[in-house]
């Protein structure tokens, strides 16, 4: 069964919320984190999540993170 325009929204909102937390859980914080509107108007497709840009700190420590993940 194919996901509703709402359904397919909220299921978006609930990852970047879900990206959000685990990443102040490690200490990144992307300030441009967000649900992708114009990929969410698209039928019958899953918006995209826009993790955005960020300063060169923040980029270096999402790294770390990542290479201590490895």
């Amino acid at each position: 069964m194919a996901l509703t325009a709402e359904e397919r929204v909220r299921a978006a909102e609930e990852a970047v919320r879900q990206l959000r937390a685990g990443l102040e859980e490690v200490g990144v914080r992307l300030p441009s984190l967000r649900m992708d509107p114009l990929t969410a108007a698209a039928e019958g497709a899953l918006p995209l999540v826009e993790l955005g840009r960020c300063n060169l700190d923040t980029a270096l420590r999402l790294a770390a993170v990542l290479e201590g993940a490895r």
